[in-house]
């Protein structure tokens, strides 16, 4: 008899892998011991919580045969779509998969590749002289108290739910479920949250996210996650209004809408920014999108296989489709810095597909233009105050080159909810609105003693990932301007600032505003207005991460698994300009 072979893993492009036309099997997913609670996000035991009443399901599970087929994405775009006018409408969030598969994780990412898509195809809609057809096809909300723009520029709220209806409230078929490798139960979560601003002359564009945990006061229910403001107080003015006598529909529709409000008060309370526009994006329309510009490309640092996301790729640079980057942008196990980490996939991605769309490839192929308005009409819906061929005349000139992405800057991205019960991502109210003032360029006061025409690069000369990510968000939410931030080596044992005088003031506010006794030294070669802080894992100061591990290995790979872990993060500006996308985790 021979001996029994070991399974190995296959290498990138063969049977299985992404890309390869092979099948690929979804593993399935083991359940924790009985007694043994979950683990959160970052890998830590969630304290226990009391089991929650189950709930019916709005629609029914459907049993379906698999047919050892792939469906392609051509055969699913051209199928009809199921009629469902009388189907209820999503109500609450559905019990889980018994068997504890995939398909009940919580696609973060999915919303927001879908969510620039109502930017971008307002651009390539002024492009291709469709903007009234677009405008018609998409679907409208109204009466959310919104702003007017008085500031000079627009403001959108962008939200990315995991909703398997469209946006005429159809549910989705059974071979785009498949494609999407998604259950077929009904959700409301908000998964992404992003904050666009455009300056009336549409010269540029910023993108700012908002992790869905944030801990943030939402009105009528205290300190919540952000993404609970909608489907939490939706539930609750649904679940009253039915208690009153008003009939399901009706109660429905008026929950939406309390949800919709909630969310961009929340939001504004955060930011400081008042919402002129809202845009609400399904899962559906990235994937579709993504296809539709025939597949965007990504670049990884290492080669990935995790189970839990479906995230099977190759190390270095590579083109994705619609249902493989659904697992690129929505994995968070096995990340380094978890859910910030999925946060910047999400950013460098929406980079690549911005530049994809607004290439003259993508503006010139009438095909194209015609699948990005099929996304559109089906899977977004806009408030009725926003006048579509406005927002394209102020976007004619906008490139690729002009989105920023940015990531508020946060406390700790493991922290825990008032009573215990949740992981939160704690943030500080007062550096998000001064960050954001200070993205966005809105009426920001310079208080902080000139702080605002200083520039600051940080550099990690220490072995903790993330450190001088980390410490310059926070400087910029204290009013510096935004600098590089880049990881070496030096031969010193404690943290230093570089200026071009010992003298400078700034120099010595950037000491005080990082806290400890920093040295300042002379750099002839910085110009007035630059300063560099260069931090050790002696640092101490201003978003210092413990647990650094031995000063003299300077090595990515020497940090610790705990310093990793402990590593709260706060992700530098992406932009979607760079020859070629960034490698990203």
């Amino acid at each position: 008899m021979e001996p029994r072979r070991e399974r190995r893993d296959r290498p990138a492009g063969s049977r299985g892998e992404p890309g390869s036309g092979g099948s690929s099997r979804r593993p399935r997913r083991t359940p924790p011991e009985d007694g043994q609670p979950r683990a959160d996000a970052a890998g830590r035991p969630a304290p226990k919580r009391q089991p929650r009443p189950r709930t019916q399901r709005s629609t029914p599970v459907s049993t379906r045969e698999r047919t050892g087929r792939r469906t392609s994405s051509a055969e699913i775009h051209t199928r009809p779509k199921a009629r469902a006018a009388d189907a209820p409408p999503a109500r609450g969030r559905t019990a889980r998969h018994r068997n504890g598969s995939p398909k009940d994780l919580l696609p973060i990412g999915r919303g927001l590749a879908a969510l620039l898509a109502v930017v971008v195809l307002v651009t390539t809609g002024y492009g291709w002289n469709k903007v009234s057809s677009l405008n018609s096809s998409v679907t409208l909300l109204g009466d959310l108290g919104l702003g007017g723009g008085a500031d000079g520029a627009v403001d959108i709220l962008l939200v990315g739910t995991d909703s398997r209806l469209d946006a005429k409230g159809n549910p989705l078929t059974e071979e785009e479920l498949k494609w999407l490798r998604v259950g077929d139960e009904v959700t409301t979560s908000t998964d992404t949250i992003l904050l666009i601003r455009i300056p009336n002359d549409g010269s540029a564009a910023t993108a700012i996210s908002i992790p869905r945990d944030s801990y943030v006061e939402v009105p009528g229910i205290g300190k919540s996650k952000i993404n609970a403001a909608y489907g939490s107080t939706r539930e609750g003015v649904r679940r009253s209004q039915v208690e009153a006598g008003v009939d399901e529909k009706t109660a429905e529709t008026e929950g939406i809408k309390a949800g919709r409000k909630a969310l961009i008060e929340s939001v504004a309370n955060l930011t400081g920014v008042t919402v002129d526009h809202y845009a609400e994006v399904g899962l559906l329309g990235f994937a579709l999108l993504t296809d539709a510009v025939g597949g965007v490309d990504v670049c990884l640092k290492r080669s990935v296989r995790e189970p839990l996301s479906g995230a099977r790729f190759r190390k270095g640079r590579q083109t994705l489709d619609g249902g493989q980057a659904l697992s690129f942008v929505r994995q968070r196990h096995g990340l380094p810095r978890g859910d910030l980490d999925r946060i910047t996939r999400q950013q460098v991605y929406m980079a690549s597909l911005a530049q994809k769309i607004l290439s003259t490839q993508t503006l010139t192929n009438p095909g194209k233009l015609n699948e990005l308005e099929n996304a559109v009409s089906r899977s977004v819906v806009i408030d009725d105050g926003w006048n579509v061929l406005t927002l394209a005349e102020q976007l004619k000139d906008l490139s690729g080159g002009d989105v920023k992405f940015t990531t508020i800057p946060v406390v700790t991205d493991h922290g825990w909810s008032d009573d215990g019960m949740q992981s939160v991502v704690e943030v500080d109210p007062e550096q998000v609105k001064t960050f954001v003032d200070r993205q966005l360029g809105t009426n920001a006061t310079d208080s902080a003693g000139g702080r605002g025409a200083v520039t600051v690069d940080v550099v990690n000369a220490g072995t903790v990932t993330g450190l001088a990510a980390n410490v310059s968000g926070l400087l910029t939410a204290k009013g510096y301007q935004e600098g590089e931030t880049t990881s070496r080596p030096i031969n010193e044992f404690d943290s230093i600032v570089f200026a071009k005088s010992r003298d400078s003031e700034a120099a010595k506010q950037l000491v005080r505003d990082l806290g400890g006794d920093i040295e300042i030294r002379e750099d002839p070669s910085l110009p007035d207005d630059k300063l560099r802080a260069v931090l050790t894992n002696t640092y101490t100061g201003l978003g210092a991460i413990w647990n650094t591990g031995p000063q003299g290995d300077n090595t990515q790979d020497a940090t610790s698994p705990q310093a990793r872990k402990n590593d709260v993060k706060n992700t530098p500006a992406i932009k979607a300009d760079t020859d070629g996308p960034v490698c990203v985790n």
